[in-house]
């Protein structure tokens, strides 16, 4: 179907926006304002508007009532799958730390139902897979690591999520591994680092949550 792009309410990294061309653009709440900041309209508004401050006037526009059970960036997200089958959210991980954590929630909840997603910070990209009927699985072409010199350098991270992930591999990577239950109680995940060579990360079952710098974006596949 293609790709939908969501914008909150923080700073967002407007060059990598522009780079993916995206099919279908939701500006959530005061991610209005970012939008219209960087001279781009989108294809739909929604949100309670109580960080925005006022409700745009336009006809794409979806409000919803302050005192509600889902976040705005929920309920942005059901609006994009409508569109796409891939959702890139920016300006949703950073500033205050219980919207970010509730974002990688939604992110976990998204990939479980066997979408396609990454949060976009300003130096990182945040996948989130998950295994099921078919391994989740998130893959690399070749990246010379001397390439990658950001602040991320070339570390990609791999931590489970919301219990043990299972069968999990990491292959083309320094540290490779393949076939081992990974706990969301501990750090071992942290820091592991792209090699010469094309990288897979894999889970049979579980979900898995996956940094990398944002200068890898292109040798994804």
């Amino acid at each position: 179907m293609g790709t939908c792009a969501l914008v909150g309410a923080v700073d967002f990294n407007v060059g990598h926006f522009r780079s993916q061309r995206p099919d279908y653009v939701i500006a959530v709440d005061r991610g209005y304002a970012q939008l219209k900041a960087a001279g781009i309209e989108p294809d739909a508004v929604v949100g309670d508007f109580d960080s925005l401050g006022f409700v745009p006037d336009a006809s794409n526009v979806a409000v919803f009532p302050a005192e509600k059970d889902e976040s705005d960036m929920e309920l942005a997200c059901r609006k994009g799958l409508a569109h796409a089958d891939e959702l890139l959210l920016y300006g949703c991980l950073s500033a205050r730390l219980d919207h970010t954590i509730a974002n990688v929630q939604l992110m976990s909840g998204l990939a479980q139902a066997g979408v396609r997603v990454f949060g976009i910070g300003d130096a990182f990209a945040l996948a989130a897979i998950a295994g099921g009927a078919a391994p989740g699985e998130l893959r690399f072409a070749e990246i010379p690591p001397e390439e990658l010199i950001g602040p991320y350098a070339n570390f990609v991270s791999v931590f489970a999520h919301g219990g043990t992930a299972r069968d999990v591999c990491e292959k083309g990577l320094k540290y490779a591994f393949e076939h081992e239950d990974v706990p969301d109680t501990v750090s071992r995940g942290l820091s592991n680092e792209f090699a010469a060579s094309p990288a897979s990360i894999t889970v049979g079952a579980g979900t898995l949550l996956i940094t990398f710098p944002l200068e890898a974006w292109g040798a994804l596949l």
